[in-house]
């Protein structure tokens, strides 16, 4: 990172920044800027599959969800910020590529506090692109302990065709946990727990009931089909089950942050869990009938879901691969 950008980061995170304006209306949007020039390898926004994809060119928008919490879209993935008298934690940091123009917005939020930790709900880009401008400055990095061990080495991605470089080690998680724990910031309490192998073996929740918001990741998403990312532990069984973690500890009042997209109700994620439990009994029953992933898209496996979730293939494909690797359990297949 060269250096002004490393002093500018370090200014906007010590609260030196703090004269810059609030951010007082209910949507403010910074310009997206077209010379950045600083996306990291792992970046994702020529990945097609990828649904933050054209996050280069989507201006960054902050809704405040109350007077403390501010949730901020288009830097990749969806951020919130936690505001507390001794400071700010943010849930997830956008990509490398936004990370200058994120920072600057969370500033505007920061009324002079520092930025004490930022969580990963997972390794991948899209969350994890500020981890190094915040690790330089001292903040904690909150991740699930198989996160950190992703973002400390090379990892391929056979479905995607593409290798993610390792983090540099400011950039990697400094407090890790394997089952669930808390923190508290101001009079909020932030409940964090593992969600087991859903999108990611490491992908985790965070729950602040006071407010009755819920950090849910990328084990939940909108508009598309969710991806069980097999290579690094995922799989639609263990989806299927952090779906039903997420909706036992909400009820119809919680708002619920996906990974991308806007905010979600308990509804939207009963009926993700619909989706996915029907079609790990579908997906199972056709593979002990020797059908492959071609077989099941051509059969129409999931045309009862493709009007509200998208384009199947790559879904059902990443999927097939997944549950492959959990036949013994499925039962009836090998």
């Amino acid at each position: 990172m060269a250096r002004n950008r490393r002093q500018f980061i370090q200014l906007v995170l010590s609260g030196a920044a703090a004269s810059w304006p609030a951010l007082t209306s209910a949507q403010v949007r910074l310009k997206a800027d077209p010379t950045n020039t600083t996306a990291d390898p792992a970046n994702p926004k020529a990945d097609p599959t990828n649904p933050t994809a054209d996050a280069a060119n989507t201006a960054l928008t902050a809704t405040p969800l109350n007077d403390h919490l501010q949730l901020i879209s288009g830097a990749g993935g969806n951020v919130l910020v936690v505001a507390g008298p001794d400071g700010l934690v943010m849930i997830n940091g956008g990509r490398s590529d936004r990370s200058t123009e994120l920072l600057k917005m969370v500033s505007g939020y920061a009324g002079g506090r520092r930025l004490t930790t930022i969580f990963n709900t997972d390794w991948c880009a899209d969350h994890t692109g500020s981890n190094e401008a915040v690790g330089a400055i001292g903040a904690q990095i909150v991740a699930h302990e198989h996160t950190k061990q992703y973002l400390a080495n090379d990892q391929f991605v056979e479905w995607q065709k593409r290798t993610y470089k390792a983090k540099p080690p400011a950039a990697r998680p400094t407090k890790t946990f394997y089952t669930k724990a808390s923190m508290t910031v101001g009079s909020e309490r932030l409940d964090y727990g593992h969600l087991g192998q859903a999108h990611t073996d490491g992908d985790i929740f965070v729950f602040l009931p006071a407010s009755n918001v819920l950090v849910a990741g990328d084990v939940l998403t909108v508009g598309t089909y969710p991806i069980a990312d097999y290579t690094t532990g995922g799989w639609l069984g263990g989806m299927v089950t952090a779906t039903k973690t997420l909706i036992d500890m909400s009820n119809a009042d919680t708002r619920i942050i996906p990974g991308t997209g806007p905010v979600q109700t308990r509804a939207d994620l009963q009926s993700q869990y619909d989706m996915l439990n029907t079609m790990r009994d579908r997906f199972a029953k056709m593979m002990r009938q020797g059908m492959g992933a071609s077989d099941m898209l051509a059969a129409g496996a999931t045309k009862d879901f493709d009007e509200k979730w998208g384009d199947p293939k790559l879904f059902v494909s990443v999927t097939y691969r997944g549950m492959w690797l959990h036949a013994r359990e499925l039962g009836g297949i090998v």
